[in-house]
Protein backbone atom coordinates (compact mmCIF):
# COMPACT_ATOMS: atom_id res chain seq x y z
CA UNK A 1 0.00 0.00 0.00
CA UNK A 2 0.80 3.68 -0.51
CA UNK A 3 -0.50 6.80 0.09
CA UNK A 4 -1.79 7.01 -3.52
CA UNK A 5 -4.03 4.10 -2.68
CA UNK A 6 -7.64 4.43 -1.97
CA UNK A 7 -8.24 1.97 0.91
CA UNK A 8 -11.87 1.26 2.37
CA UNK A 9 -11.37 0.56 5.91
CA UNK A 10 -14.56 0.27 8.26
CA UNK A 11 -14.36 3.88 9.28
CA UNK A 12 -13.88 5.23 5.91
CA UNK A 13 -12.25 5.82 2.87
CA UNK A 14 -8.43 6.05 3.58
CA UNK A 15 -6.00 8.55 0.82
CA UNK A 16 -3.38 10.66 0.69
CA UNK A 17 -3.46 10.98 4.48
CA UNK A 18 -7.11 11.57 5.00
CA UNK A 19 -10.18 9.85 5.95
CA UNK A 20 -13.14 10.26 4.35
CA UNK A 21 -16.86 9.12 5.31
CA UNK A 22 -18.34 6.93 2.82
CA UNK A 23 -21.06 4.17 2.62
CA UNK A 24 -20.95 1.18 0.69
CA UNK A 25 -23.43 -1.75 -0.50
CA UNK A 26 -26.77 -2.81 1.27
CA UNK A 27 -24.90 -6.24 1.10
CA UNK A 28 -21.92 -5.03 3.08
CA UNK A 29 -18.61 -6.40 2.19
CA UNK A 30 -18.25 -9.94 0.38
CA UNK A 31 -15.81 -11.74 -1.40
CA UNK A 32 -18.76 -13.41 -3.78
CA UNK A 33 -19.89 -10.84 -5.37
CA UNK A 34 -23.13 -11.29 -7.18
CA UNK A 35 -25.77 -9.55 -9.38
CA UNK A 36 -27.74 -8.22 -7.35
CA UNK A 37 -26.63 -8.87 -3.70
CA UNK A 38 -26.18 -5.33 -3.10
CA UNK A 39 -22.39 -5.68 -1.92
CA UNK A 40 -19.27 -4.15 -2.30
CA UNK A 41 -16.66 -6.73 -3.72
CA UNK A 42 -13.14 -7.40 -1.57
CA UNK A 43 -10.50 -7.08 -3.70
CA UNK A 44 -7.78 -4.63 -4.93
CA UNK A 45 -9.74 -2.57 -7.94
CA UNK A 46 -8.25 -0.03 -10.10
CA UNK A 47 -9.59 3.55 -11.31
CA UNK A 48 -10.43 2.96 -15.43
CA UNK A 49 -12.61 6.44 -15.88
CA UNK A 50 -13.81 9.36 -14.71
CA UNK A 51 -17.42 10.63 -15.60
CA UNK A 52 -18.69 13.91 -14.80
CA UNK A 53 -21.95 16.24 -15.44
CA UNK A 54 -21.01 19.29 -17.39
CA UNK A 55 -24.02 21.53 -16.87
CA UNK A 56 -23.30 20.74 -13.19
CA UNK A 57 -19.69 21.11 -13.19
CA UNK A 58 -16.62 22.14 -14.26
CA UNK A 59 -14.57 19.09 -15.64
CA UNK A 60 -12.91 17.94 -12.01
CA UNK A 61 -9.54 16.53 -13.51
CA UNK A 62 -8.45 16.57 -17.94
CA UNK A 63 -9.23 13.06 -18.33
CA UNK A 64 -12.60 13.55 -17.44
CA UNK A 65 -15.61 12.40 -19.74
CA UNK A 66 -19.22 14.71 -19.92
CA UNK A 67 -22.11 12.64 -18.96
CA UNK A 68 -24.08 13.05 -22.09
CA UNK A 69 -28.18 12.77 -22.59
CA UNK A 70 -28.98 9.05 -23.53
CA UNK A 71 -25.76 7.91 -21.93
CA UNK A 72 -26.58 4.36 -19.86
CA UNK A 73 -24.80 1.35 -17.99
CA UNK A 74 -25.80 -2.19 -19.19
CA UNK A 75 -26.25 -4.02 -15.95
CA UNK A 76 -28.41 -7.11 -17.73
CA UNK A 77 -25.97 -9.99 -17.59
CA UNK A 78 -28.19 -10.85 -20.90
CA UNK A 79 -26.75 -8.12 -23.04
CA UNK A 80 -23.72 -8.66 -24.99
CA UNK A 81 -22.47 -4.90 -23.61
CA UNK A 82 -22.99 -6.37 -20.02
CA UNK A 83 -21.18 -4.12 -17.60
CA UNK A 84 -20.47 -1.24 -20.22
CA UNK A 85 -21.57 2.07 -20.99
CA UNK A 86 -23.93 2.10 -23.87
CA UNK A 87 -26.50 4.68 -25.43
CA UNK A 88 -30.66 4.69 -25.37
CA UNK A 89 -32.24 3.90 -26.91
CA UNK A 90 -31.21 0.46 -25.35
CA UNK A 91 -33.22 -3.15 -25.16
CA UNK A 92 -31.61 -4.41 -22.46
CA UNK A 93 -31.77 -3.32 -18.80
CA UNK A 94 -29.40 -0.42 -17.71
CA UNK A 95 -29.02 2.68 -15.21
CA UNK A 96 -29.18 6.23 -16.61
CA UNK A 97 -26.18 7.68 -16.05
CA UNK A 98 -27.75 11.09 -16.24
CA UNK A 99 -30.20 11.10 -13.63
CA UNK A 100 -32.46 13.81 -12.02
CA UNK A 101 -30.96 13.33 -8.64
CA UNK A 102 -27.07 14.10 -8.37
CA UNK A 103 -25.60 11.11 -7.07
CA UNK A 104 -24.31 10.88 -10.57
CA UNK A 105 -22.68 13.97 -11.35
CA UNK A 106 -19.70 12.90 -10.86
CA UNK A 107 -18.95 8.80 -11.49
CA UNK A 108 -15.12 7.54 -10.85
CA UNK A 109 -15.29 3.52 -12.46
CA UNK A 110 -13.64 0.87 -11.34
CA UNK A 111 -12.53 -1.98 -13.20
CA UNK A 112 -14.69 -4.94 -11.28
CA UNK A 113 -15.98 -7.11 -13.68
CA UNK A 114 -14.60 -5.32 -16.63
CA UNK A 115 -13.42 -5.02 -19.19
CA UNK A 116 -14.41 -9.08 -19.58
CA UNK A 117 -17.44 -8.60 -17.80
CA UNK A 118 -18.55 -12.60 -16.50
CA UNK A 119 -22.29 -12.35 -16.38
CA UNK A 120 -24.02 -13.26 -13.24
CA UNK A 121 -20.90 -11.35 -11.16
CA UNK A 122 -22.19 -7.79 -10.89
CA UNK A 123 -22.26 -5.32 -12.98
CA UNK A 124 -20.25 -1.86 -12.12
CA UNK A 125 -19.04 -0.58 -9.02
CA UNK A 126 -18.70 3.30 -8.81
CA UNK A 127 -17.34 5.95 -6.53
CA UNK A 128 -19.95 8.24 -6.61
CA UNK A 129 -22.25 11.14 -3.95
CA UNK A 130 -23.95 9.16 -1.61
CA UNK A 131 -27.74 10.60 -0.93
CA UNK A 132 -26.78 11.12 2.90
CA UNK A 133 -25.14 9.80 5.42
CA UNK A 134 -25.21 5.84 6.30
CA UNK A 135 -27.86 5.36 3.26
CA UNK A 136 -26.16 2.59 1.62
CA UNK A 137 -25.78 1.75 -1.88
CA UNK A 138 -26.24 -1.05 -4.19
CA UNK A 139 -22.83 -1.78 -4.01
CA UNK A 140 -20.97 1.19 -4.84
CA UNK A 141 -18.89 3.37 -2.28
CA UNK A 142 -20.48 6.68 -1.91
CA UNK A 143 -19.34 10.38 -0.12
CA UNK A 144 -19.86 13.58 0.21
CA UNK A 145 -19.51 15.56 -2.85
CA UNK A 146 -16.89 17.77 -1.43
CA UNK A 147 -15.34 14.86 -0.51
CA UNK A 148 -15.40 13.36 -4.28
CA UNK A 149 -14.64 16.26 -5.49
CA UNK A 150 -11.34 16.48 -3.79
CA UNK A 151 -10.41 12.80 -4.20
CA UNK A 152 -11.10 13.32 -8.27
CA UNK A 153 -8.74 15.77 -8.41
CA UNK A 154 -5.91 14.03 -7.21
CA UNK A 155 -6.52 10.51 -8.23
CA UNK A 156 -5.23 8.85 -12.17
CA UNK A 157 -6.22 6.22 -14.56
CA UNK A 158 -4.99 3.03 -12.58
CA UNK A 159 -5.43 4.14 -8.86
CA UNK A 160 -5.72 1.46 -6.84
CA UNK A 161 -8.73 1.61 -4.97
CA UNK A 162 -8.32 -1.81 -2.03
CA UNK A 163 -11.56 -3.19 -0.16
CA UNK A 164 -10.71 -5.14 2.73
Amino acid sequence: MSPADLVLTPTGLRFAGRRFPCVIGRGGRRADKREGDGATPHGLHRITGMLYRPDRMARPADWAVPIRPGDLWSDDPADPAYNLKTRAPHPFGHERLRRADPLYDLVLLTDWNWPDARPGHGSAIFLHQWRRPGYPTEGCIAFRRDHLRWIAGRIAPGTRLLVR
